[in-house]
């Protein structure tokens, strides 16, 4: 049987790299630790790069937020909005009509829906740090509590 090793993991500093748009930096948890931390993609040390990859157990790759993300969930919660005017402003500011500017520029003018466009991008990124956690066998403690009581 497997061994348990528990680690504090901060949700927030996870979070953030997760929901980080910088393609200038990948970031990556350190397994052992539970630090999260970031090499600069242009970086020349290949030193750095050759320890990642030696110790590939030990420290994981942190997916980046890209652009095709982004484009998800604008296009999910412009498919949301009611209001014809707003859906029609936002539509083609995604297809990169005139008159376009970012997603978050334009709703700015809008509150309520630039709150909701916030928590559908909160609950997508969420999910999608739950799956990775998931996928790399990394468990919060209510999961690890759980886990426990049926073994």
């Amino acid at each position: 049987m497997a061994s348990i090793h528990s680690v504090e993991i901060s949700w927030e500093d996870l979070l953030g790299a997760f929901s980080s748009g910088h393609l200038d930096k990948a970031y990556y948890l350190d397994r052992l630790t539970g630090e999260i931390f970031f090499v600069p993609s242009t970086s020349d040390n290949n030193e750095v790069r050759q320890q990642l990859e030696s110790n590939g157990e030990r420290f994981l790759e942190i997916p980046p937020f890209d652009y095709r993300s982004e484009r998800q969930i604008a296009s999910e919660f412009v498919a949301q909005i009611s209001d014809p005017e707003l859906r029609l402003l936002l539509h083609n500011s995604l297809a990169g009509r005139k008159p376009f500017g970012k997603i978050e520029d334009i709703l700015s003018f809008y509150p309520n829906e630039e709150d909701q466009f916030a928590l559908l991008k909160d609950q997508f990124l969420s999910k999608r740090l739950k799956s990775w956690m998931e996928e790399n066998n990394l468990f919060t403690a209510n999961a690890l509590m759980n886990l426990t009581k049926h073994a």
